[in-house]
């Protein structure tokens, strides 16, 4: 079992009566060391505190701070190189969340030391820095699993399954949106330049596509995109709206936009994105908070500030007792005899003849999916749905939704897959 934080001294207790009992009865734990104490960290820290699948023996950081903070909640080594973390014997699995242009050098470092690997969304930057990842980690016969993304979660995943079911007919039309402030978050200079993996195709496309291939069977054949980049001090795009077409014929609009204006949130019941009711007191924190970050490296020490180890980290003392499921703005699936829309609370079904709402639990963990996949892929030797091929062809969508908008022209896809049946 994990080490208790001593900053949460009592949720874990609290957590394990609640989880289901193949989970909270485990007595095999994936052994984790983290390369990347940052802000994905932080989101995925929740998880592997109240989680008893997973603990944490191991991570790496250029920043003395979330070492020194990793070392007094975890009594565990934390290393100044991923190199270290990665060849460390307690070590077995390394979940990879340095920043997007470090992935591939990161995952292909892991694996070369026999470690199974958990890297943060995107895959990485290029089509070929995906295919060194893949073809490193089958090598040293290694599991590689992608993410988070949320089309890991729940009602996602339920979702998949009525879609599979035929109890619909087949999907023909998707439409996405997600409207959120991401681009007035504190950045480091590189998350503003899109060569380095910057802007919200990367990021934030990562999410959205993942979902719809998913549930548009994977095999997307064309793209047309726009893109925007309408603030000179913020100098990468921050937003798109793309047309997908798939093999069989079905299409998507995708759209996004991390302008911080309209809040789509507002169309899932004010749910943010994590899961948690938001108030109208939190329009415009995202502005308001930049505005007091007069440069670049003003910026980057705040973002630092607010991370893992930070001296604006502020752990929260427990769950929120009102929890919902994550999500990734508004869609509508829409199949020959039903529209479906997935919330955070279920699914909505709007049929041929009735409407109605399929109620889902509330999640006790966030994110506790991703830790279904890793644990089933590594403990069970079950083939993950999130793996390196299905990743890379996530990666290809989000890089010719640029270059569509670029040349202003479709561009045709070659390494789409489906997803694996699990």
């Amino acid at each position: 079992m994990m080490e208790p934080n001593p900053h949460e001294p009592a949720i874990t207790a609290n957590i394990d009566r609640h989880l289901p009992t193949d989970i909270a009865m485990t007595n095999t734990p994936l052994r984790i060391g983290i390369a990347g104490l940052g802000r994905a960290f932080s989101v995925m820290l929740p998880t592997f505190l109240h989680d008893p699948r997973v603990q944490l023996v191991a991570a790496a950081d250029p920043i003395a701070t979330a070492r020194a903070r990793f070392v007094s909640d975890f009594g565990a080594p934390a290393y100044d190189s991923v190199e270290a973390v990665c060849a460390d014997p307690r070590v077995q699995v390394v979940y990879v969340a340095t920043p997007h242009q470090f992935h591939s050098q990161h995952v292909c470092l892991a694996a070369a030391h026999g470690k199974h690997v958990l890297v943060e969304k995107p895959m990485a930057i290029t089509l070929d820095e995906c295919t060194r990842m893949v073809e490193a980690c089958r090598a040293a016969g290694v599991y590689l699993i992608v993410g988070h993304s949320h089309s890991f979660n729940t009602p996602i995943q339920r979702l998949r399954t009525l879609l599979d079911s035929g109890r619909f007919g087949r999907v023909r039309m998707i439409n996405a949106i997600d409207y959120t402030d991401f681009l007035y978050r504190p950045r480091r200079p590189e998350e503003l330049d899109t060569r380095s993996g910057g802007g919200v195709v990367f990021s934030q496309g990562a999410h959205q596509i993942d979902i719809v291939r998913l549930l548009g069977g994977g095999l997307v054949r064309s793209v047309r995109a726009f893109t925007g980049s309408w603030d000179s001090s913020r100098p990468t795009e921050g937003a798109y709206s793309a047309l997908l077409g798939f093999e069989d014929g079905t299409f998507c609009s995708a759209t996004y936009s991390g302008y911080g204006h309209y809040d789509s949130d507002a169309l899932l019941d004010d749910i943010g994105e994590s899961g948690v009711a938001k108030s109208a007191a939190d329009y415009g924190a995202a502005r308001r908070r930049l505005a007091t970050a007069q440069s670049a490296d003003k910026e980057a020490a705040l973002k630092a500030a607010r991370n893992y180890g930070g001296s604006l980290y502020a752990p929260s003392a427990a769950l929120p007792v009102d929890r919902f499921h994550q999500h990734f703005g508004h869609m509508v699936i829409s199949c020959e005899h039903a529209d479906l829309r997935p919330t955070s609370k279920g699914i909505e079904i709007f049929a041929d003849d009735s409407r109605h709402f399929e109620a889902l639990p509330p999640p006790v963990v966030p994110r506790l999916e991703v830790i279904d996949e890793l644990h089933d892929a590594v403990i069970r030797d079950r083939p993950p749905l999130h793996n390196g091929e299905w990743a890379r062809a996530t990666t290809e969508v989000c890089l010719a939704i640029l270059e569509s908008a670029r040349i202003q022209a479709d561009c045709a896809l070659t390494l789409q897959v489906r997803p694996v049946d699990r």
